[in-house]
Formats: C-alpha cells, structure tokens, sequence
C-alpha cells in the first residue's frame, strides 16, 4: 500500500509543480495556478497517509519515488528522455530509499 501512497503523491505533487511552472515560466493562465495549488494538497494529503512511524523517514523514502517519477513525466509529458546518467542517479536513489525504508528497526 506504501508504494502506492508513494506513487500517486509522486503524480500529485510533480503535476502540481508543473502546473506552477506552466503558469509562471510558460505564460499559461491562473487557472494553471489553482490547479496547481490543489495537486500540491493533494500531494499533502496521500504522502499522511503512508505508514510510518516518523515523518521524516516517509519523506525520506518518498524521495526516491519521486525523483523517478520526475524521470518519467520528463520523458513522458516533456519529450526528454533520460539519459544514462539519469538513470544511474535513479537507481542509487531507490536503492537508498530502499535501505531507509526497509531497514530493520529495534
């Protein structure tokens, strides 16, 4: 369930930035902005509701997640596609967000 919350606040939070960035780098509208400012509560909302027993460890392991995501909506809404290096860096990411999450706690 964890990976779930993880990846639709992934989505909410990453469109929500890129409404922000539509709106203020783009020329879009103000309706881009409030879009923007929903997905970004959102994103509050799902990243509360993953189990954990700190907050910043959530945070932590969200990190990974999103910075793959980021990959993705690069390649997939922007035309980028990642590159070795995007990759490489994604993969040590996970792997680290893997040990904060996973790790063994007494």
């Amino acid at each position: 369930m964890s990976f779930a919350l993880y990846a639709a606040a992934a989505l909410a939070e990453i469109a929500g930035c890129f409404a922000f960035w539509a709106w203020l780098r783009l020329g879009r509208d103000w309706p881009w902005a409030v879009a923007g400012t929903a997905s970004l509560i959102l994103f509050a909302v799902l990243l509360t509701r993953v189990d954990s027993d700190a907050a910043g460890r959530a945070f932590a392991g969200y990190g990974g997640i999103y910075i793959v995501a980021s990959l993705g909506w690069m390649w997939l809404v922007e035309g980028a596609r990642p590159d070795g290096y995007d990759l490489a860096g994604a993969a040590l990411c996970l792997m680290g967000a893997a040990v904060i999450l996973l790790g063994p706690r007494g």
